[in-house]
C-alpha cells in the first residue's frame, strides 16, 4: 500500500474528483479524511469506505468563512493526532466575464479557491515541522495559464494558486514540506455533466465530445486523477517538490489543435 497509515485531508470530497480520491487513498492504507458542505453525503462516503475495509473520518465547514480552514485542521489533528498531506480540492467555479463579476462573486471565488488553501496550509504549518514535513496539492485548472472569458475570476484564482504553490515549495522545500500543483483539464464528474446539460448539451453529451477537446476519444475520470495524487503523495515521491503537472490530453501551452470545425 502506497499511502499506509498516512492522515490525508482533501477539501471538497463528497463528490467528484475528491471523492476519488478519497476513495483511492484508502484502498491505498491513508485515512481519508473527507470535506464537505453536506453532512449525509459525507456521512455516506465515509461510511462506503469503513465498509470496504478502509478508513475514513469527516469534517463539514464552509470555506468561505475564514475561521473555517484552522477548525478543520484542528478537527483532523485532535482526531488523527497528525496531518501528513493536504489536498486542496475545493473550488467555487462560475462563469462570469469582467462586466458580469459583481464584487460579491469575485471575493466568494477567492476565498474558496486562494485564500481556503493559504489558511489551510498555514494551519498545519507547526504540525508539518513538528513531523518533519508534510505533503500539500493543490488543484488548479489549465484554466489558470489564462482562461476562458466566461471563467475570468475563476481562472484568475487558479494562476494565484499556481503562484502560492511555487512560492511556498521553494520556502518551505528546506524543512520537508512539498507543495505541488495540477492543472486539470476536461473532467467528467457528475457536476460536470449536469452542468453541461443545463447549458444546453443532450443527454449522452460525454460520447459525443470532440477530438479537439478529447484526442482520446473520452474524458478523464476523477480516477485518473486520483492517480497521479496518489505518486505525489507518496514516498516514492520524496525528492520531488514544486511540480506543477497539467493533467491534459494535450500540451495546453504552445498547443495547435487541428481546425475539424473548418
Amino acid at each position: 500500500m502506497r499511502l499506509k497509515d498516512k492522515v490525508i485531508l482533501i477539501t471538497g470530497s463528497t463528490t467528484g474528483v475528491g471523492e476519488g480520491m478519497a476513495r483511492m487513498f484508502a484502498d491505498e492504507g491513508a485515512l481519508s479524511f473527507v470535506h464537505g458542505t453536506r453532512e449525509p453525503a459525507a456521512k455516506q462516503l465515509v461510511a462506503e469506505i469503513q465498509e470496504k475495509g478502509g478508513r475514513a473520518e469527516y469534517v463539514i465547514g464552509s470555506l468561505e468563512d475564514p475561521s473555517v480552514p484552522a477548525k478543520i485542521m484542528a478537527a483532523v489533528i485532535e482526531k488523527c493526532g497528525r496531518i501528513d498531506g493536504i489536498v486542496n480540492n475545493a473550488a467555487a467555479i462560475v462563469r462570469s466575464n469582467l462586466a458580469t463579476t459583481d464584487l460579491a462573486t469575485w471575493e466568494r471565488v477567492m476565498a474558496v479557491n486562494l485564500r481556503a488553501p493559504y489558511l489551510l496550509i498555514q494551519a498545519a504549518l507547526p504540525h508539518f515541522r513538528k513531523q518533519g514535513g508534510g505533503r500539500v496539492i493543490n488543484i488548479g485548472s489549465i484554466n489558470g495559464y489564462c482562461g476562458e472569458a466566461n471563467q475570468f475570476v475563476y481562472s484568475i484564482s487558479k494562476g494565484g494558486l499556481m503562484t502560492l504553490t511555487r512560492n511556498l515549495a521553494d520556502a518551505h522545500g528546506r524543512e520537508g514540506i512539498q507543495v505541488h500543483q495540477f492543472n486539470l483539464g476536461w473532467v467528467l464528474t457528475p457536476n460536470e455533466y449536469a452542468l453541461k446539460i443545463s447549458e444546453g448539451l443532450p443527454e449522452g453529451w460525454p460520447t459525443q465530445v470532440s477530438k479537439t477537446y478529447a484526442p482520446s476519444g473520452k474524458l478523464m475520470s476523477p480516477a485518473d486523477i486520483a492517480y497521479a495524487a496518489v505518486y505525489f503523495l507518496s514516498d516514492e515521491a520524496a525528492l520531488i517538490n514544486g511540480s506543477v503537472l497539467d493533467l491534459e490530453q494535450y500540451p495546453m501551452i504552445g498547443r495547435n489543435p487541428v481546425k475539424e470545425s473548418l
